[in-house]
């Protein structure tokens, strides 16, 4: 399907991704490989949940981990411009006849939880607590020096029913894979902040998350991170990379932590803001489309991601691959 005009005048003002909670089975472990290993900086913690920011944030947090019986995923948040965005937010999920609650959150106040057509569960909200800046704390600064959160990457049924979605709610497309077959979109990239993508779509059973990532200072903290993970026990949980890919042109590697939840390590990838900015085109059989380099993902990649608590689960029947590595 063709890639939809950009609404650029959206019903209400999305600024950002802001962050996501991970339900996860073992919070000192995830403190260990989060903290200790990543880099995040705690922003509060008790016996059951931590809240964490990365080093060039000013909000309380970008994530929080949350121990449960299984690793889940519970919501996905994003900021929106102020209080009469929620407002307006709350009547634009009303008129399509998608849930929506009002909930009062730990260090954010007034909150608009939703969920998207497919189940994914959303939150909105206009001001978080702000915390003191730690960015000249270069003291501070360690593992691979997380600067922010970025992105998130989902598996969906239907990419391009997801694009026209959040293309809906002011999401812009700046890179997308056609299947060149039956005409239909494999994954799209989509932004609001004037990165490559805030939000992105593969192909595949869903909605699941694929991974998070977070933005770095260049490619030599990834190496790094690497170096450490390999010398510290967590060699097993570096899945794929570190790479150029050919989509974002983006330096990456990807980890997974004790309950697979998949975290990209990120930099390097270009500014998007023009809003006339036309949408680059892959092939889904270019195999510089997943990395610049030709070097293609596992298996793992294409079928592995982390379930959204409550909500259902379906196959896409777009049955295009790319290449897989064996």
């Amino acid at each position: 399907m063709p890639i939809p005009k950009p609404n650029l005048y959206p019903d209400f003002n999305i600024i950002r991704l802001s962050h996501l909670e991970l339900t996860v089975t073992d919070l000192a472990w995830a403190r260990a490989f989060y903290v200790d290993t990543l880099g995040l900086q705690v922003s509060f913690e008790n016996s059951d949940h931590i809240y964490l920011r990365a080093l060039e944030e000013r909000g309380h947090h970008c994530v929080i981990l949350k121990q449960g019986d299984s690793g889940s995923v519970g919501r996905l948040g994003f900021k929106v411009w102020d209080d009469e965005d929620l407002d307006r937010a709350q009547a634009w999920f009303t008129a399509r006849d998608l849930p929506t609650d009002w909930v009062e959150r730990p260090f954010m106040g007034r909150v608009l939880q939703a969920r998207d057509p497919w189940g994914v569960p959303l939150e909105f909200y206009a001001k978080m607590d702000r915390l003191p800046p730690i960015h000249q704390q270069y003291k501070l600064y360690h593992g691979v020096k997380p600067l922010r959160i970025d992105h998130f990457n989902l598996f969906s049924p239907d990419v391009d029913g997801a694009v026209a979605f959040y293309n809906d709610l002011g999401f812009r497309v700046t890179e997308y894979t056609a299947d060149e077959e039956t005409g239909r979109s494999w994954a799209a990239w989509m932004h609001r902040k004037g990165g490559v993508h805030d939000i992105a779509f593969t192909n595949g059973t869903g909605p699941r998350l694929h991974h998070v990532a977070f933005w770095v200072p260049n490619p030599l903290n990834i190496i790094d991170l690497l170096d450490l993970m390999s010398t510290t026990g967590y060699c097993d949980h570096i899945e794929r990379g570190p790479g150029r890919h050919g989509i974002s042109n983006a330096f990456f590697l990807y980890i997974r932590d004790k309950d697979s939840h998949r975290t990209e390590i990120y930099c390097s990838d270009y500014q998007t803001v023009d809003p006339d900015l036309e949408a680059i085109k892959w092939d889904l059989k270019d195999p510089q489309r997943q990395t610049l380099w030709g070097a293609p993902a596992p298996r793992s990649w294409f079928e592995e991601g982390s379930a959204f608590e409550g909500t259902a689960q379906s196959e896409s029947d777009l049955k295009a691959q790319p290449i897989v590595a064996p």
